[in-house]
């Protein structure tokens, strides 16, 4: 007994109880933690060669040759992963057709194994979030009342009350997004492009991601209402309102004055 509490009470007893608990805490987490997608974990060896020369001849003018970018061109793609790839050429914006404030979506150069090819590339230089699952995007398994609040507080700021886009400062703009595909719209939540911030599993989990893309969905059928005004909120809706009724009290003035004379 007395050799066991020596050895509990020995000087190095703390550091060795914090080294364990640390190992204990990492091993946790790496078991816990979902691995780091990469598109190259299911794609082929031809399908990351070819990716390879579509970058070489179609993006390495801006992103350099290793895809590692250049000061004031373009930004590093290693470890951006396959999501980013398929959002940003997926939509048109890369590769970028003018220089300005910010890429402009446009209809797509390549073809989506092209894409898909190009993606296995750019994830096999780093980890990186991958290409969301059929599964992830579908709406009808998402809660549009919940995706709502969640769009609301997140995104309705820039988007727009429905999606359907607003101005930001020095000519940038939140694009609408009443006709982007759902796949892109977990996407650009995912890599958070340009001047949208990140959106990742911890901010907001793939559930509710798959909410919001429900909520938006929702509005993609038309408004239920008839005509959107605009679709910007209650102020646009109340002052047509009082447009149309304060114009009816005008009309209604007019034409007793002109029957009592």
């Amino acid at each position: 007994m007395h050799a066991i509490a020596r050895r509990r009470h020995h000087k190095a007893a703390p550091l060795l109880l914090v080294l364990t608990l640390l190992a204990l805490i990492t091993g946790v987490a790496a078991v816990a933690a979902p691995s780091a997608a990469t598109a190259s974990e299911t794609a082929s060896a031809e399908d990351v060669a070819a990716g390879e020369a579509l970058f070489t001849a179609n993006c390495a003018s801006c992103h350099g040759l290793d895809a590692e970018g250049q000061d004031g061109v373009a930004p590093s793609l290693v470890g951006v992963g396959a999501a980013a790839v398929d959002f940003q050429v997926g939509t048109g914006r890369m590769p970028m057709q003018a220089s300005g404030p910010q890429a402009i979506a446009k209809k797509a150069q390549f073809s989506q194994d092209e894409i898909d090819q190009a993606a296995a590339w750019v994830a096999s230089l780093g980890a990186g979030p991958a290409v969301p699952t059929p599964e992830q995007v579908d709406p009808e398994l998402g809660d549009a009342a919940n995706g709502m609040e969640i769009f609301r507080t997140n995104c309705a700021m820039c988007h727009g009350s429905i999606g359907g886009g607003g101005a930001l400062t020095q000519g940038k703009y939140a694009p609408s997004l009443l006709e982007t595909t759902p796949t892109h719209i977990y996407e650009a939540m995912l890599t958070g492009p340009q001047s949208m911030p990140v959106f990742n599993d911890a901010n907001i989990t793939p559930e509710h991601k798959r909410d919001v893309i429900a909520y938006i969905a929702a509005q993609q059928d038309g408004s239920p209402g008839g005509l959107s005004l605009g679709a910007i909120g209650p102020v646009s809706e109340g002052f047509w309102a009082w447009l149309v009724l304060l114009g009816l009290i005008i009309g209604a003035t007019v034409w007793v004055g002109a029957r009592s004379s």
